[in-house]
């Protein structure tokens, strides 16, 4: 079912060979670009005729009434209702030790630079809704922006049918656990949009959406594109693709954990990614029997079927861990789970994943509900510059600087001097100003 890619042998840089989707995120942009045009310029009715036109059903108000977000709640199983409780729980536990304090640092007596650590002021928060719908996203977006103190969340999501054109009724529950009360049935480029340039959501134009300084959450391709078109008129977190997962294993894993794991990644889309990277022909085999197995009894099999045959994923093989370090290195994998011997000390020779999974008993679909991290990853290589969602994503630093006169005093000839060499003389006579008299 796998395809095999043999980098045995070894290459001097294997990221050319090794199985990724392709996605063409450009063309999507200009695809889209009308549409966040007519939201900018026209809001509801724009917002409302894209809404028809993709999702099926165009909701009267946008806005989601407290009254039902608040119903959701109470219909919840209680079996969801714990699970989401106890995911809430542990990802606040992480996400709390990572808020960063205010440091000040002494440059000289007199002289100080203080960094603070400011959130951002109004956050947009988008949850998928198309072939599975993610409450754990209201989740992972919405902990770490509350663990930074950002002032206003808002969430939107692709109105459903089957509801009468609300959002996903365990998405709404999972905003009401986390006290976020201002929801949007919007989805698609639309709802970027519409948190992008703000918009009125009604139509009387009573009720309207403000505008937000940044945006978060996966999506489709059209989501993406949106971002990456509105990227400066807000911040985003990252550019979504399709889900990966990457595998380094030795013959001490268990093909039946190893080939589970593949596919548990493979149920998310046709496009998603799973990779194995193994020195041991004996492990590949063997886990192509379990494919063999598992897949046919799977819910959603046709599309773990079209995953796992597609160009995106595949077995590669190596010659040993060392080479296959390399490999995932090269790789950057959104997930990256470690099953091999001694499997602490290959993760932490890790430099470039969005999250490490380590030994059998740390399975992605952990981190993707209860580990306490954040699912909310990059995908397409990006791990090798780009961070997971975290409290950091919603915090600027901004630095205070303070110079008493003498301390402005002692730096001014310095000053002074690297102002001329830029041919830029008013900068230092901005300083120089201050001392009349005295020579620089």
């Amino acid at each position: 079912m796998l395809n095999r890619i043999d980098l045995r042998g070894g290459v001097p840089d294997p990221r050319r060979l090794l199985p990724r989707a392709q996605l063409d995120v450009s063309v999507a942009v200009e695809r889209i670009r009308p549409l966040v045009e007519a939201v900018r310029e026209h809001g509801y009715p724009a917002i409302r005729e894209a809404s028809e036109r993709f999702d099926g059903i165009s909701p009267e108000r946008l806005r989601v009434p407290l009254a039902a977000i608040r119903a959701a709640e109470g219909t919840l199983d209680p079996q969801v209702r714990a699970a989401l409780l106890e995911s809430i729980t542990r990802a606040r536990k992480v996400h709390a030790d990572q808020r960063r304090i205010d440091h000040t640092t002494q440059v000289v007596p007199g002289g100080t630079v203080t960094e603070r650590w400011v959130p951002v002021d109004r956050v947009g928060l988008y949850v998928p809704g198309g072939l599975a719908m993610y409450p754990s996203t209201v989740v992972m977006n919405v902990v770490p922006a509350q663990v930074a103190g950002v002032r206003s969340l808002v969430v939107v999501s692709p109105p459903q049918k089957d509801i009468g054109g609300l959002p996903d009724q365990r998405v709404l529950a999972a905003c009401a656990l986390l006290g976020v009360d201002e929801v949007y049935a919007v989805g698609g480029a639309q709802a970027v949009a519409m948190l992008a340039y703000g918009s009125t959501v009604d139509p009387d134009g009573a009720e309207r959406c403000d505008p937000v300084d940044m945006i978060t959450g996966p999506g489709n391709i059209w989501v993406t594109a949106a971002k990456r078109l509105l990227r400066g008129v807000v911040g985003i977190d990252a550019e979504a693709g399709p889900t990966e997962i990457a595998i380094l294993a030795d013959d001490t894993a268990d093909p039946a954990h190893v080939a589970a794991d593949l596919i548990s990644q493979a149920e998310h889309d046709p496009l998603a990614a799973s990779v194995l990277v193994t020195p041991s022909v004996a492990l590949a085999d063997a886990v192509d029997v379990e494919l063999a197995r598992q897949v046919p009894a799977a819910k959603h099999t046709e599309r773990i079927a079209t995953a796992l045959g597609g160009e995106q994923s595949g077995v590669v093989l190596v010659d040993d861990l060392a080479a296959g370090l390399q490999v995932v290195d090269a790789y950057a994998a959104e997930h990256l789970e470690i099953q091999t011997e001694r499997a602490r000390e290959w993760a932490l020779r890790v430099r470039n994943a969005g999250a490490v999974f380590v030994g059998a008993w740390s399975p992605v679909s952990l981190g993707d509900y209860c580990a306490g991290s954040n699912h909310v990853l990059p995908t397409g290589g990006c791990a090798r510059h780009s961070s997971g969602l975290s409290v950091q994503s919603f915090l600027r630093g901004i630095h205070l600087v303070e110079y008493s006169q003498d301390a402005l005093r002692e730096v001014a000839p310095h000053v002074v001097t690297l102002a001329g060499v830029e041919d830029l003389p008013a900068h230092g006579r901005a300083v120089s100003v201050r001392f009349p008299g005295e020579s620089s």
